[in-house]
């Protein structure tokens, strides 16, 4: 799987402009009615990307963002776990993926990613780290304040993305 690849399948999670004002990362200060309401699209979000036109934000330089600030945020993964690990990269955060990954293959899940970390998925296999990812994945979901609101659009997109990986496995 390569970048263009990954992009396509992503960009169907990501949804075009959304202002709601009860989404925290629609707000520049990150939290509801901090700053600026500029909202989010294509999954580029007012809370990290304050400085940028969101409403008139392109596909394409939504792609540009994505292979710069989330493509390679590990080490080596088999393809399949690589496209898992940006998915929630996109959607979590660089730090709350990797601690995903991190409690897939079992170490400290302190959201750096370094030799540990690697020594651990390598030793792995890929599919035991794909559905151990998926179901740590869910359960962070569960955990969030705002899963009565948004639960049911974090449950489809783990569901696509079940379904993605018995594709890729």
């Amino acid at each position: 799987m390569n970048f263009d690849q990954a992009f396509d399948r992503l960009i169907n999670h990501e949804g075009g402009y959304s202002d709601d004002p009860k989404d925290p990362g629609n707000w520049t200060g990150g939290k509801c009615g901090a700053g600026v309401l500029k909202g989010t699209k294509y999954g580029i979000a007012a809370n990290t990307y304050g400085h940028l036109d969101i409403k008139n934000l392109t596909l394409e330089q939504a792609k540009a963002i994505y292979r710069e600030d989330f493509w390679d945020i590990a080490g080596q993964a088999h393809p399949a776990v690589k496209f898992q690990l940006f998915d929630a990269a996109v959607n979590h955060g660089h730090a709350n993926a990797i601690r995903i990954l991190q409690r897939a293959v079992k170490v400290a899940d302190d959201g750096a990613w370094g030799k540990v970390s690697q020594a651990a998925l390598d030793a792995m296999d890929y599919q035991d780290v794909l559905l151990r990812f998926l179901g740590h994945r869910l359960k962070f979901w569960a955990s969030l304040q705002k899963f009565d609101t948004y639960g049911r659009g974090w449950t489809n997109r783990g569901a696509e993305n079940l379904l993605l990986a018995a594709e890729d496995n």
